[in-house]
């Protein structure tokens, strides 16, 4: 019986635990929810960079806007070549609410719609670092390629709609709005790996691309009828050709990144039942899936060691 804000236990999953690999050609570090910074040790990208992480109850009732000393302390933390871009997949404040003192603190350009470029100008980005993308448009940072292709966002997006303006926190958080959602094809020498961080998709968007790897997003995935996990495994996974998938967004992001990765509680999702979905389909296409750990640089492209 699952008690009211019990929670799924991480230990059950320890063999899918993805390895640390420090001296990897293309290092992935893992920031909790869908943010993911990449370097080949010239050039770093990264996606959203969601560190502020405020508590519950800020975001239901309160005011909220980005922390600069927990952001400028991810940086120093993560130590990397210099950031040429900061991607946002979508403007919902646990992407985008970060991402422009990211991008100001490191003079990368801010990547994402023009809803993020409204995020962006609120905290006084200036217009020639702000890059507003499209389906189809191809930016190279350094040995990176980032390829957009426009998505949807999973069920019940609370926050649909466009930010409209600049956005100026401290805001409610359903300022800060959807915008378009975008999945990233991210192509280097090494390899090829999409970020798709929102569980939701567009029929045949993804048909005719490949990737090696998929960083999945499955935040509230397991609320989800098993038809339409099934569907999100297909039109995402085998449209692509993936052999790896790393989950992402299945944490609770209320909890400060200091503490130890958490999943959601059950009222809010069900990672046991995401798991036990995407296993299956993993087992059906022989699939590696992999749960990263915060903070710690993985090979994305390493031999797979298990499926």
């Amino acid at each position: 019986m699952k008690l009211w804000l019990s929670r799924p236990s991480l230990r059950r999953y320890s063999a899918q635990v993805q390895p640390s690999a420090p001296d990897a050609g293309v290092k992935a570090w893992f920031l909790g929810t869908s943010s993911v910074l990449l370097s080949d040790g010239h050039t770093a990208v990264l996606s959203d960079g969601f560190v502020t992480r405020p508590g519950l109850a800020r975001v239901l009732f309160g005011r909220i806007a980005p922390d600069t000393r927990v952001v400028r302390a991810a940086i120093e933390r993560l130590g990397t070549p210099p950031l040429a871009a900061v991607v946002c997949v979508h403007s919902h404040y646990d992407h985008a609410l970060d991402a422009p003192v990211w991008a100001s603190l490191t003079g990368a350009e801010l990547v994402g719609s023009e809803s993020t470029a409204n995020v962006g100008r609120g905290l006084g980005v200036p217009e020639e670092s702000l890059r507003v993308v499209g389906a189809g448009d191809v930016l190279t940072c350094g040995g990176f390629e980032l390829t957009f292709v426009e998505s949807d966002h999973s069920p019940g997006d609370r926050y649909p709609g466009t930010v409209d303006a600049a956005l100026v926190p401290p805001g409610r958080s359903r300022e800060w709005r959807t915008g378009t959602v975008y999945s990233v094809f991210v192509s280097h020498r090494c390899g090829t790996l999409l970020l798709h961080a929102s569980a939701g998709f567009r029929p045949g968007a993804l048909h005719g691309t490949h990737a090696d790897v998929v960083y999945l997003g499955v935040g509230g995935l397991g609320r989800q009828p098993v038809r339409y996990v099934e569907a999100y495994w297909d039109e995402v996974v085998r449209a692509t050709g993936a052999r790896r998938v790393v989950l992402v967004h299945w944490d609770d992001f209320f909890i400060s990144l200091d503490q130890p990765l958490r999943p959601m509680p059950y009222p809010a999702d069900d990672l046991d039942a995401t798991m036990r979905h995407l296993s299956a389909l993993a087992a059906r296409d022989d699939v590696e899936v992999l749960l990263p750990v915060a903070w710690q640089p993985a090979d994305p492209f390493a031999s797979s060691g298990q499926t």
